[in-house]
Order: C-alpha cells, then structure tokens, then sequence
C-alpha cells in the first residue's frame, strides 16, 4: 500500500504537469515524462531497503525526495527532456510535500491512535 503512495505522487506530479502545459495525456507522452522519475523510484526504494530505513519514516521519505529529484532530473538530461530552473523549483516542491506528507499524514494518525488506546486503558485501569 505504501509503495502504491510514492507511486501516486509520482504519477500526479507528471500528470498535473502535463495538464498544466496542455500537453494530454496520451500514454506516450505520458510515460515519456514519467519514466525517469519511476526509475529513480526504483532506484530510491532499493536505497530505503538497503539502509534497513521504516518505509512509511520521514528519512525514507527525505532519502525518495532527494534521489526522485537527483536522479529522475539527471535521467531527463540525459534523453534530451527539459531541466529549466523553474522546473526543478516545482519538482522539489511538489515531490517534497507529496513524499513527506503522507508519511506525515500517517505519523500524526499512528500517535493519536496510540494516544486513545492510552486513554482507553487508563478508563479500564
């Protein structure tokens, strides 16, 4: 499920972006967009496991963030894809928030839930 997340922000950040210039959605536009972040996906969730790092964490995330931007934005330089300063502006941004918030998200639901099962045995206590 967690994994499914990441893919989501992935995928909205280049759909999102591909409306907003009025590109469309055709699938190969589409995944022409999306495939260096996806990789870069890959490569980001094999450095999470190898460090042995809570995948739903804020350091997983942070790690995503920073290898989604620093490798999907070296792979679109290198199949000739756009690189411009205020892309790269929007990228960090939106990645950013996308894959720390939903880890946040879930910390914040996690410690209220911990807190009323604390409350819960307290009433029984």
């Amino acid at each position: 499920m967690r994994s499914v997340l990441d893919l989501c922000v992935v995928t909205g950040f280049v759909l999102i972006g591909r409306l907003t210039h009025e590109e469309g959605l055709a699938s190969v536009g589409t995944l022409h967009a999306l495939w260096p972040f996806l990789v870069a996906l890959g490569v980001g969730w094999a450095a999470v496991a190898s460090l042995r790092l809570p995948f739903s964490g804020l350091r997983a995330g942070a790690l995503l963030w920073l290898l989604a931007l620093c490798v999907g934005m070296g792979l679109r330089a290198l199949a000739g894809q756009g690189t411009a300063l205020p892309f790269l502006i929007v990228a960090t941004l939106v990645l950013g928030a996308g894959f720390l918030g939903w880890r946040l998200v879930g910390i914040l639901l996690r410690g209220r839930a911990a807190g009323r099962r604390q409350d819960d045995r307290r009433a029984l206590g």
